[in-house]
């Protein structure tokens, strides 16, 4: 069981996002409280899981592919919620679809990179990215739970947000160049395997 570890902590993360998603309708705040525990536990998955595969050489193809699923559904799942429930709102709503469009565009890229065996290692840049962004949902998420506390955690919550959609826009143009020198190098190759076809015999 243990050679399976992250991929099972990989499949908790997708199995807790449908759970997320149910508590935004129990009462406030005991449903907020639960969102806010539950996306946590997810985001803390999302760190085990890499860290297990890494430290015990256990990485595999079943984890490539799930992992960043994972990611996407727990962050797509928050995003829509917290626009559903007026907690993102007005010119807030742009950061939120900046994160979505490059994740879908990332996406995109990794299924393209994957038909020509190549992988891009995720950066410093993108992994503070990811933390940002993981804090300013887990802040909107208690924001309403807390605020005849601290009322000053949704605005918080809305900077960070902010703040993650510049860093997804500056790691997502540094994954395209990337990516584009791939598919620059593998178009060449196909035109020099075309020329040497083409050639008599």
């Amino acid at each position: 069981m243990g050679d399976h570890l992250p991929n099972l902590l990989t499949l908790a993360r997708i199995a807790l996002v449908p759970a997320f998603v149910a508590s935004f309708w129990m009462s406030m705040p005991m449903g907020r409280w639960v969102a806010f525990v539950v996306f946590v536990i997810a985001a803390i998955t999302d760190y085990a899981d890499g860290w297990l595969a890494r430290s015990r050489n256990l990485e595999s193809r079943l984890g490539q592919m799930l992992d960043p699923i994972a990611d996407k559904l727990l962050v797509a799942a928050a995003l829509v919620m917290l626009v559903y429930n007026d907690d993102i709102r007005g010119f807030v709503i742009i950061p939120a679809l900046i994160i979505l469009a490059r994740e879908i565009l990332v996406s995109g890229m990794r299924e393209f990179l994957a038909t020509i065996s190549v992988q891009v290692p995720v950066s410093s840049v993108s992994k503070f990215k990811t933390a940002v962004q993981l804090g300013a949902l887990a802040m909107l998420i208690l924001a309403p739970a807390v605020e005849h506390v601290w009322g000053g955690l949704h605005f918080a919550g809305i900077v960070s947000l902010w703040g993650a959609a510049i860093l997804t826009i500056y790691t997502g143009f540094s994954y395209v160049q990337a990516n584009l020198a791939h598919v620059s190098a593998e178009d060449a190759r196909d035109r020099r395997r075309s020329s040497a076809e083409a050639r008599p015999v």
